[in-house]
């Protein structure tokens, strides 16, 4: 794709207007990057929304979503975003794998799938967090292979912080996204069955303890990411530094609010996610003289697998 697309500014519209930290991070990529990445933001973005806001059956939306997956892969889709999403999976050899990962987890959600174990939530943030963070490798590129599993380990922790964040938000439309294990381990098990009334008040003490153990492992999963950022181009390593950093901090928001559900929605302040950007990129101009010498940019030769990823 050349010059600025008609796709593309629709795509840099919509990461703006749903992702105020990843609008920032992705203003660090080069233009052509920028565009990219913008777009596959906008196919993830979309299939989510099918299913989430569908008129009609869930089930059928999800449907759709796969025949137009059809469409990206065999270069017969006529949405503008969907053409432009498979020109870059062909230009940049996304396996088919990761979007129908995607669309699984897609399929969770409409099966309204609770989570008994810590790894059964682990598996569904792998599908629909962890193979963005594997299709981003290929719109980046990178130096090694081994960087694939640190990308899952990224998309994981974001998810799970999100998890984390919107727990009264998903409860009140009849989803907890918590493991069983977790809940019941700090006293409340068995309360999803009052989803989409109340949160019950009696489980706040109970929600709050699963929300530290929870947040506890996406920090686990942010420092396994780390290992991945010196095998991107610069402009990509800083990016992904800063929107880890970004992302991380919500966390450190819910502690600050005792991990309370109720608390008001837990947001990064404009100046200190400046800050942040900014340590990510003292961060990456010091390891620039060690890049000088290091290709970049290879697509990736293998495609990670779910099995491939530690989880729990």
């Amino acid at each position: 794709m050349t010059g600025r697309s008609a796709p593309a500014r629709v795509a840099r519209a919509t990461i703006a207007q749903h992702s105020k930290s990843f609008a920032l991070a992705s203003r660090l990529l080069d233009r052509r990057t920028r565009d990219h990445t913008a777009i596959v933001y906008t196919f993830c973005r979309r299939a989510d929304d099918a299913v989430d806001l569908a008129v009609g059956s869930p089930v059928a939306a999800l449907d759709r979503l796969r025949g137009e997956l059809d469409e990206v892969y065999t270069g017969r889709a006529e949405d503008d975003v969907l053409r432009a999403f498979g020109e870059i999976a062909r230009e940049r050899a996304i396996p088919r794998r990761y979007p129908d990962e995607l669309l699984a987890g897609m399929a969770m959600d409409v099966a309204g799938t609770r989570y008994r174990t810590v790894a059964d939530l682990q598996r569904y943030c792998y599908r629909v967090a962890g193979v963005v963070g594997l299709m981003m490798c290929h719109v980046f590129g990178v130096r090694d292979d081994r960087a694939l599993l640190p990308a899952a380990q990224l998309g994981i922790a974001m998810q799970l912080t999100n998890i984390a964040r919107d727990v009264a938000e998903d409860w009140a439309r009849g989803r907890c996204y918590l493991p069983d294990e977790l809940l019941a381990s700090h006293g409340v098990g068995g309360v999803a069955g009052e989803l989409g009334g109340p949160l019950p008040a009696t489980a706040r003490a109970g929600f709050a303890g699963a929300l530290r153990e929870l947040l506890a492992i996406a920090d686990r999963h942010y420092r396994a990411a780390g290992a991945g950022i010196p095998a991107l181009p610069w402009r990509a390593a800083l990016a992904v530094r800063a929107a880890r950093s970004v992302y991380a901090a919500i966390g450190g928001v819910i502690a600050r609010n005792g991990y309370d559900v109720t608390a008001p929605r837990a947001v990064v302040s404009r100046g200190r996610k400046l800050v942040l950007v900014a340590a990510a990129a003292g961060r990456t101009l010091l390891s620039l003289p060690a890049r000088l010498f290091v290709e970049h940019g290879r697509v990736p030769s293998t495609t990670l697998e779910l099995s491939d990823v530690a989880l729990a």
